[in-house]
């Protein structure tokens, strides 16, 4: 792909352009006098003109596209201090103490995913318990499935989480919006299939997550059920509407040379092929029971990803919208209907089950100033 253009190179571009002005007016200017020399003289004239502004508005934007490149494949890496940003190493919830057990995992290319597991610390006559694993958006990390540790537990659903490749504290250089990070999800599910106390899995992914859950879900049917918040239909079209959206100066005929320069860029950085993030085609080959969720005044990913990865989609389904954008806090309906949804697919023990439905933040705090 083209290097971003230094100023030798703008320099001979835009001589290039002089030149061949000057050259037709030399030349026609022996010949002013012949009746068409001044509607020839200005449309050569605005010809330049234009083109000249084409070049300087296309290396300007080769910057913008670089810019869109790195959003996309290395992303500011979350921040975070597992000693204080995750949940306690034990806690109290709902009446139940519960463990955060913290390993490390190895994908399929050596990178180091570091990962927790919300556990109950007493399991009432040691039955395997059913887990969901969380996977968290672009620029996201394991400290976000907190909240849906403290959904679920009470229900009797324990929540594994990892930080994915690229991503926290975890190993890894780049991003791949769900490439790679369904690799990292295949040696989660290893570990806990091996782990012995773990019955069926389901899958909870937002954003990036949300992208990775399908992905691998289309390769796993022994999934039991999967809840998909903002997840993009397909990668190509979703940054073609960010061009649009975030006002990156590329001028219309420059697009789809944009894109082809980004999808070979990323190729080159990161391993992957952005036409192959399309999940309106794993969709069709996906039987998983699924829920997705989308804010509607998402300008991120727009709802309309959404709707179409559920017409294609061949499993159970449903889907539900709610007031917000792209990190809104999701409503406490919403909460309600994924801890229905994960009760149904997942068959907790019955006996276990303690009430479902609740205020996440508040209760769990209100434990915490409780202990304290």
């Amino acid at each position: 792909h083209p290097p971003i253009p230094n100023n030798k190179t703008l320099f001979l571009s835009f001589s290039l352009y002089f030149f061949f002005f000057f050259f037709f007016f030399f030349f026609l200017s022996h010949n002013r006098h012949q009746p068409y020399f001044s509607l020839f003289y200005k449309l050569i004239h605005s010809y330049v003109l234009f083109n000249f502004s084409k070049v300087y508005a296309s290396y300007s934007s080769l910057e913008s596209m670089e810019q869109l490149v790195n959003f996309i494949i290395r992303p500011p890496r979350a921040e975070y201090d597992p000693k204080s940003d995750l949940l306690d190493q034990e806690f109290l919830l709902k009446g139940k103490w519960y463990h955060r057990k913290d390993v490390e995992l190895k994908n399929s290319r050596g990178d180091v995913l570091q990962c927790s597991h919300y556990i109950p610390i007493v399991s009432a006559e040691g039955k395997p318990l059913p887990c969901v694993i969380y996977c968290h958006g672009n620029s996201g990390c394991r400290a976000d499935a907190s909240e849906a540790a403290i959904i679920l537990l009470p229900s009797n659903i324990t929540v594994f989480t990892l930080d994915f490749s690229g991503s926290g504290i975890s190993g890894g250089e780049h991003v791949t919006l769900g490439w790679n990070e369904k690799d990292d999800l295949t040696a989660v599910v290893n570990y806990l299939r091996n782990d012995g106390n773990v019955s069926l899995i389901g899958l909870w992914g937002r954003s990036m997550g949300a992208v990775t859950c399908l992905m691998y879900g289309a390769e796993d049917p022994s999934i039991a059920g999967m809840v998909l918040d903002s997840p993009f239909s397909d990668l190509v079209d979703l940054m073609m509407e960010l061009v649009d959206t975030y006002k990156v100066r590329l001028p219309k005929f420059t697009v789809k040379f944009a894109i082809q320069y980004m999808r070979r860029a990323i190729q080159k950085k990161a391993k992957f092929d952005i036409t192959d993030l399309n999940t309106i085609k794993v969709a069709k080959s996906c039987f998983v029971p699924a829920l997705l969720g989308h804010a509607i005044e998402d300008d991120f990913i727009q709802p309309h990803h959404s709707d179409r990865i559920f017409e294609a989609y061949m499993g159970d389904k449903n889907i539900i919208k709610f007031e917000g954008d792209h990190n809104s806090p999701r409503p406490q309906f919403y909460f309600d209907s994924i801890n229905i949804f994960f009760h149904n697919v997942l068959q907790p023990p019955e006996d276990e089950v303690g009430e479902s439905f609740f205020d996440p933040v508040n209760d769990y705090f209100g434990c915490m100033e409780i202990c304290a």
